[in-house]
Formats: C-alpha cells, structure tokens, sequence
C-alpha cells in the first residue's frame, strides 16, 4: 500500500476539540499528532484506565490488574510487532486497517454511528492521549 492520504481537520461544533491534521501512508500515520514524543508513563495510565480506553477488550502484561478484557489481542509484545505509526493509526481510526473491526475510532469524529451524546463531535481521546499511548506500547517488547 504505497498511497499517501491527508485527512485534514474538520470542523467540529462549537466546544469540540479540533483534530489535528495528520498523514495515511500505508498502513501507519508515520508523525506525531502533537510534534512530540509522547510520555509512556502517562500512556500506560491511560492503557490501564478501565473507564475509557484499552483493558475494556485487551489483556497485557498488567499484574497489578485482577482482570482485563478478551475480546481483542494481547497488548503485550506490541511493540514488537508494530511500529509507532502502525499503533498510531490503529488508535485513530482502526477502521482504516479493518472495515468490520470493533475498535473504535479514538480520534475521528465524522461518519460515525452509535455515538453517545458526550462523546458527538469530540475525539475519544486527544492527540497528546493518542501519543502517550503510542509511546507505552512501543515499550512493550516480547
């Protein structure tokens, strides 16, 4: 898959965090949304959060956690087996890499359905979020 594709950010409503720009090539997003390295501790925070984010269907290496999800594949080894733009796009649009995946999208907003109220017009999670995740899974080597 040798395309490049630019999503551009799109206008959200009034309240809404605006998306930043970001580039498709192949099968990863390649920059960082925010222009920096993300912070892995932060990321594994929010890796571990069971009110929004990754334990809801992925397990990992989380001992200190009594149980996870299992609907998805382990976290572990992760970054092992994906570079940081792969794990990148598949935070920000997962769909882009598989149509029926039942990831959500954590940093696109249009042509979504089953959108809860709080969550309309908004990303999941910010470009910072989506960074310091990238940044704790990229540390997770088998």
């Amino acid at each position: 898959m040798g395309f490049v594709a630019v999503l551009l950010a799109l206008p959200c409503p009034a309240g809404a965090q605006a998306l930043r720009p970001y580039a498709i090539v192949g099968d990863a997003i390649p920059d960082s949304l925010t222009n920096a390295r993300g912070d892995a501790a932060r990321g594994r925070a929010l890796v571990v959060d069971r009110t929004s984010t990754c334990i809801l269907c992925h397990n990992g290496p989380f001992p200190e956690l009594k149980s996870w999800g299992d609907l998805a594949p382990s976290l572990a080894g992760s970054g092992s087996r994906w570079t940081e733009g792969q794990l990148r796009l598949r935070l920000v649009d997962a769909s882009r890499l598989n149509a029926a995946t039942i990831m959500p999208s954590y940093y696109r907003v249009d042509g979504l359905n089953r959108v809860g109220p709080a969550w309309r017009g908004k990303p999941i999670l910010s470009a910072e979020q989506i960074e310091d995740i990238v940044a704790y899974l990229a540390t997770l080597r088998e």
